[in-house]
Order: structure tokens, then C-alpha cells, then sequence
């Protein structure tokens, strides 16, 4: 890797950087000779580096965000074993308990895209305390409420405020790990809100069955206080404008403007090359040509709210094709584990007798398959990525990543069939606990996977690449709670969940697509728009 080079250069040999985008290689020689290093803008030289901080403040940061990403998967779902307590006490009906579960995974998936440009302009750190204080907000509103309609629109405040970690705390992992160790560190991220649907329903059922489902919404207050705490006096901001394609988007929009109204002559001075980035419709290849990392220009301009704006970013995430089909893929994933997860306990307790109790310590079985396929499944992307990065003669591509989903695909759609049959045939619940191990251990394996590959296959942008993918998800989930109950009563558990492997069939193959389609694909859209970009 090219880090030790980022972090010995001084600010005054930046001009001798040259940035790419594909493959990630760099000579020892270079750095004897007048060649230029070659470097992406992810190793762009900065003050106080992320990259080289210590062991323990990486792990401490780790630890900060899978804990808000913790409360923020439990947030999902913690309501459920409350809703029977919330229709009687508030006169709600089954719909106004679909719709505020259907709209919160809805605005917990699609509100990233705005956590994310935010983040792009003023910081990790903003966001986090800003997201957390919303929750906290939501959750506090939602358990003093007196009529549904409070709880529907509090619940959307709730999801609007848990929703950031989800964008940024994998941004924040690719600010401070390098790629080739991302995946084993995506896969610890992720296991904490994997355990949310299996957690959920138990610390849901024990508070509601032991005091009452308010004391569930305080229950979040204490959580999202006490992370609040953690991200104001021990969370160190790991953003670094120099580094975001994003932020050097809107400084050159904004230079441009100041030169065409005659503005100092310094900031005329500053050239589209020196500058780079993305502009407002299209992102150009900073990475693939000389470029100046504008420290002046940085600290002479003061970039604020009005500056953002995440919506060019985001179609430019989606034009790309390796990029959307990964997308799909892993919304098709996400919606499974919604539907499983919102099926299996409607099945446990029509036609196993099970409590809500009882019904999270089985559902505890996907949750923990979930972690292990995360975990284990992390470790296996990074071995993959450097086996064949050390066969490449050290150089490697995004791509080479996804050859690790190989092991699980065989096997994850069958899973997932024999869990529909269990369930179906309401066999021992031994085996249905079984199932969903293997259907979350097998899912998420590949999973953990494609989302390192979203981060490294979009480099200087990964908070709005995790954002969208987060997007997608959404959407995704949102359709796949709508649907599941009229279809698991016309067609049963076996029925539907055979459709949901026919389905992750279809998401495999384009992972595979992308696999050896991919970096053709992303090299002809790196291309295509900077022939856009340089017509301008």
C-alpha cells in the first residue's frame, strides 16, 4: 500500500502526487527517484492523519459507533412485542402499527443520503451529536405520547436521527483503515446492528411485559444519551477535507464562481486540475491525473449548509453500472432479512404458541448467524483481497473482493429454501432455529463483502457510496414489509421464502456479473465522465 508515503510527505511535495483510481500499487523506487508516488486522493497528505493513529484509538472509535449502530438496528423493531399494548392504550389499529414500522425502515434507509452530504461539509463528528440528539428527541416524544398519530410521525423523527450511523460509521472505518483491511473491520461494524432484530423483540417483550411499552421508547433515551456522551468527549473527527471527492466538488464550484465575479486573484489562480473532484452533475477522476490538494483554498473558504447537496452525487453513484447492481443486490438481501425476521415471528406465535420472549430468543439464532457470517465472513474478503492482490504482483482492483462471496452462494439459497419448508411443515423448532442460522450466517457472508466492495469501489466518496447502498436497502425493506404478510397468508412460508431464494439466485448473479464485468464497467464510467466533465 501507498500509506507510508501519504504520511511522510510534506505539504510542500503534494505536487509531486500523482492520484489514481483502479489499481492501488506503488514501487519503493519511486521514492528515490523524480517519479511522481502514486497515490488515490484517499492518501491525499493531511494534518493528523487517521490512517496513523494509534491501534487503540481506531478500536475505541470501532467500539463508539457499532454501539450506535447497535440502538439504531434494535430502534427498528424493539416496538413489536409493544404494539399489542400500544393498539389497546392508544386505539390504534393492526395498519397504524404496519405503517409506523413501514415508514420507519423507509426513512431509515433513504435519509443517509442527507446525513451523508452533511458529513461531506461539516464532519463526522457534527453529524453523529446532530443524528443522536434527534433520536433522543424522537424517542423521548414517543413515549409520552397520548394518540398514534404522535407515535407514527415521533417514530419518523426516531428514524430520521438513527439513520446516520448507518451512512457514516463505514465512511468513518474507510477514513481510518486501509482497504485491505476493511473487510474484517466492516464485518465487527456490522455484527453490532445485525443483533438489533434478534435483540430487539427481547429487551422489547421484557420491558413491555415487566412495566409497559413506554418504558420501551425510555429505554432508547438512556442508550442514545449515554452514545451522545461517548461521541462528545471521546470521538475524534476522522473527515478530512482533502480526502472527500464530495467537499472538493463544492470548493471548485465555489472557485469558479468567485473567478467569473472577479474575486482575489489568488483564488484565480487555482486551476480546475489543482483543484479536482466531482462537479455538480458528474464526478471526475481526481484520482488519475496531477492534481494540488488545495490546502489554501480550503482554509480561505468557508463552506457551509447551503453547499449541500446530495442528490448529484447519489446519481452519480447510481449511473454507474457495477455500482447499481451491487446495489440491487444488497437491497435484495436487506429486504430478506426484514421479511424473515417480521414473518418468522407472526409464525411462531400463530402456530407454535410462542410469547414475544420466546419469540426473540429464537429469532436470536438469525442474529447470531448474522454476526458470525459477518465477522467471518469480513476476514475471509481481506484474505481473499490479498491472495490474489499478492498473485496480481502486488496491484488490486475493488473487484478482486467479491471473489470471497463465491464459498456462500451455493449454499445460501438453499438455506433459505430449507427454512421455508421447516417453517411450512412446522417441524421442531430445533430445526427452524437451525435454518435461520445458516439463511443469516450464509447471507450476511456475502453481504459484508459487497459493502467493503461499495467503500472501495468509490474511493473519496464512501460516505455517499454506504448512504445510497443504505438507500436501496431501504426502499427494498420497505416493499418487502409492505408484501409479506398478504403473501405468506396466499402462499404460505414454503411459497414465499422459495420466491425470496429465487430472488437472492438473481442478486448472486449480479454479483458475479460484477465481479468479472465490473471494473470494465467502472473504468468506462471513470472515462465517460470526465469527457463530460472536460467538455464543459
Amino acid at each position: 500500500m501507498a500509506e507510508s508515503q501519504s504520511t511522510n510527505l510534506s505539504l510542500s511535495g503534494v505536487r509531486n502526487v500523482e492520484f489514481h483510481t483502479d489499481i492501488q500499487t506503488h514501487s519503493p523506487s519511486s521514492t528515490l527517484s523524480n517519479e511522481p508516488i502514486k497515490l488515490d486522493i484517499e492518501h491525499a497528505v493531511v494534518e493528523d492523519d487517521p490512517r496513523i493513529w494509534s491501534n487503540a484509538k481506531k478500536t475505541a472509535i470501532l467500539f463508539i459507533i457499532s454501539g450506535a449502530s447497535m440502538f439504531a438496528g434494535l430502534a427498528v423493531n424493539i416496538q413489536n412485542p409493544a404494539n399489542a399494548q400500544i393498539e389497546q392504550q392508544l386505539h390504534a389499529s393492526s395498519g397504524d402499527i404496519s405503517l409506523s414500522l413501514s415508514l420507519f425502515i423507509l426513512v431509515q434507509g433513504n435519509f443517509p443520503v442527507i446525513w451523508s452530504a452533511i458529513s461531506e461539509i461539516k464532519g463526522r463528528k457534527f453529524v453523529y451529536l446532530l443524528s443522536i440528539a434527534l433520536f433522543i428527541i424522537g424517542s423521548a416524544i414517543v413515549a409520552v405520547s397520548r394518540t398514534i398519530g404522535l407515535v407514527i410521525g415521533m417514530r419518523i423523527v426516531q428514524a430520521a436521527g438513527s439513520s446516520a450511523v448507518f451512512a457514516i460509521g463505514a465512511a468513518t472505518l474507510a477514513d481510518i483503515y486501509e482497504p485491505h483491511q476493511r473487510g474484517t473491520m466492516m464485518g465487527v461494524y456490522y455484527s453490532a446492528p445485525l443483533l438489533g432484530p434478534s435483540l430487539g423483540p427481547i429487551f422489547g417483550g421484557a420491558l413491555t411485559q415487566g412495566l409497559s411499552w413506554r418504558a420501551v421508547f425510555w429505554f432508547l433515551v438512556i442508550w442514545g444519551g449515554i452514545i451522545f456522551l461517548a461521541f462528545l468527549f471521546l470521538f475524534k473527527d476522522t473527515f478530512r477535507k482533502e480526502r472527500s471527492v464530495t467537499y472538493q466538488n463544492v470548493l471548485n464550484s465555489r472557485l469558479r464562481e468567485q473567478r467569473s465575479s472577479g474575486a482575489k486573484d489568488e483564488s484565480r489562480n487555482i486551476s480546475k486540475s489543482e483543484v479536482g473532484g466531482e462537479n455538480q452533475t458528474t464526478l471526475k477522476d481526481v484520482e488519475a491525473q496531477r492534481m494540488v490538494i488545495p490546502t489554501p483554498a480550503i482554509k480561505d473558504i468557508t463552506l457551509s449548509m447551503a453547499d449541500v447537496n446530495p442528490f448529484p452525487a447519489y446519481f452519480s453513484i447510481v449511473s454507474r453500472k457495477n455500482n447499481l447492481f451491487i446495489l440491487i443486490a444488497s437491497g435484495l438481501t436487506f429486504a430478506f432479512s426484514f421479511s424473515v425476521t417480521y414473518t418468522c415471528a407472526r409464525t411462531l406465535s400463530m402456530y407454535y404458541d410462542y410469547d414475544a420472549l420466546k419469540t426473540g430468543l429464537v429469532l436470536l439464532a438469525y442474529g447470531v448467524g448474522c454476526v458470525a457470517g459477518s465477522t467471518l465472513g469480513g476476514r475471509w474478503s481481506d484474505r481473499t483481497l490479498a491472495r490474489l492482490k499478492a498473485a496480481n504482483g502486488g496491484a488490486s482492483f475493488p473487484e478482486m473482493r467479491l471473489e470471497s462471496t463465491k464459498i456462500a452462494m451455493l449454499w445460501s439459497p438453499l438455506s433459505v429454501i430449507g427454512y421455508a419448508w421447516v417453517c411450512q411443515e412446522r417441524v421442531n423448532i430445533a430445526a427452524v432455529c437451525v435454518m435461520l442460522f445458516f439463511a443469516g450466517f450464509l447471507s450476511i457472508w456475502i453481504y459484508t463483502s459487497t459493502l467493503a466492495y461499495i467503500v472501495d469501489a468509490n474511493i473519496g466518496r464512501s460516505s455517499m457510496a454506504v448512504a445510497t447502498n443504505s438507500s436501496f436497502r431501504g426502499l427494498f425493506a420497505f416493499v418487502a414489509v409492505e408484501i409479506a404478510i398478504p403473501l405468506q397468508d396466499t402462499i404460505g412460508d414454503g411459497g414465499l421464502y422459495t420466491l425470496w431464494a429465487s430472488l437472492i439466485v438473481v442478486a448472486e448473479c449480479m454479483i458475479l456479473l460484477v465481479l468479472y464485468k465490473g471494473r470494465n464497467w467502472r473504468e468506462a464510467s471513470v472515462e465517460r465522465e470526465k469527457q463530460k466533465l472536460d467538455a464543459k
